[in-house]
């Protein structure tokens, strides 16, 4: 599961990485591939008019607004590499508030991370028990990964469930999002990305931060990965110098359930 979870990802990012606005279905029939065109000069990444569509209709968000320089961290953790606590530390340090987007994997391999995350006042996002392509499940099979989540997760910490989702690999269709918005989630996309989760190809904090920073811009969404080391050594530069260009650091919260219809007992 995690060697498919890394190609997807390994390609992906690869166009990613290139800045290039690739269209947002695929070849496979009722997939779509998150992507965008990457931010450059403070300018917001954009997912094209259909994806902006797409996500509204749901209550979707992938950034915020352009006329407020606020940024929002997200980290994906599928499994520990030793660099969540140093990233933890720093956070904890700069008084930022953060989403962790986890598996069930991470939750069970890792609970006293995860425990200290909800301590340190972060957010637990869902990003499914098992990894699957939910586009590829059936609205119920998308239902019980989800909820598979959050039963877990109140079995292993104080938390009773989780209210924003992030799917597997970026890909997912409308059935998914219905299905997530019927249980009370909201989906968190992304606008800043890079290629952040070899392990064992360490390239160095400077890389991270660079890669950080060109892509810096008002509203950004960043995505990254506890699993490098190069984001636990960069992430202290990057805020640094996101603050000194006049950046602050928001919690999700400030942009969820925007305009979503979803049951009230759900609200955080």
């Amino acid at each position: 599961m995690w060697k498919q979870h890394f190609w997807g990802i390994v390609i992906a990012a690869t166009i990613l990485s290139m800045g290039i606005f690739y269209q947002p279905f695929s070849a496979q029939a009722g997939e779509i591939h998150w992507g965008l065109k990457k931010a450059t000069g403070e300018k917001q990444a954009e997912a094209g008019a259909e994806l902006d569509a797409i996500l509204e209709k749901h209550g979707a968000v992938y950034k915020g607004t352009a006329d407020k320089k606020i940024i929002y961290f997200t980290f994906d953790n599928g499994y520990e590499n030793g660099y969540t606590e140093s990233i933890l530390d720093t956070l904890k340090t700069e008084k930022i508030s953060a989403t962790f987007f986890l598996t069930g994997h991470y939750l069970e391999s890792a609970t006293p991370l995860v425990k200290r995350m909800i301590e340190d006042g972060h957010q637990i996002g869902n990003h499914s028990y098992g990894h699957p392509n939910l586009a590829r499940l059936s609205k119920e099979g998308i239902k019980k990964e989800l909820e598979k989540f959050d039963n877990r997760l109140k079995e292993l910490t104080s938390l009773e469930r989780t209210t924003v989702t992030r799917p597997p690999e970026g890909i997912f269709n409308e059935q998914v999002l219905e299905a997530a918005n019927e249980l009370g989630y909201q989906h968190i996309f992304w606008s800043v990305a890079f290629i952040d989760w070899h392990k064992d190809q360490r390239k160095g904090g400077k890389y991270a931060y660079d890669q950080l920073m060109a892509q810096i811009h008002p509203g950004a969404i960043i995505l990254m990965h506890t699993v490098s080391p190069d984001n636990a050594e960069g992430l202290p530069m990057f805020i640094k110098e996101a603050r000194k260009m006049g950046y602050t650091f928001g919690s999700l919260n400030e942009l969820n359930m925007n305009n979503l219809d979803i049951p009230l007992s759900f609200l955080p």
